[in-house]
């Protein structure tokens, strides 16, 4: 096997639950392969360099091996080379938003109508 679909390599390495997903985020231009935005069916090959956007996450990979198949987590791992500096900014905006979460603590229940109401007036919106 020389190359496999974009769509079924990021099924198979587990950066996405379902095909269709995957094939969604390739269509919606959240993934780049050596740059370029590509369509679910481009195939990839050993060596191409993706990038990954995922919610607020990135990944930099460089693929090293192929599959249509989707195994285990430690089987998937084993076909990407995630870089040094990806790692580095994702673990690094992981800690900013957690950091962000502590700062206010949320409110211990919703407000009632009558407290939306006052909430309301005081923004005036009413």
């Amino acid at each position: 096997m020389d190359t496999v679909r974009i769509d079924k390599w990021l099924w198979a390495a587990r950066f996405f639950k379902t095909r269709s997903l995957a094939s969604q985020a390739v269509s919606g231009g959240h993934v780049t392969l050596n740059g370029n935005r590509v369509k679910p069916a481009r195939t990839v090959q050993i060596g191409d360099m993706l990038v990954i956007r995922w919610d607020y996450l990135e990944f930099t990979v460089r693929i090293l091996e192929l599959s249509e198949r989707r195994g285990p987590a430690t089987v998937a791992r084993a076909l990407y080379e995630e870089s040094a500096d990806s790692v580095a900014r994702r673990e690094q905006l992981v800690e900013e938003r957690r950091l962000l979460r502590l700062q206010g603590n949320p409110p211990e229940r919703r407000p009632e109508k009558h407290e939306r109401r006052k909430i309301r007036r005081f923004l005036k919106k009413e």
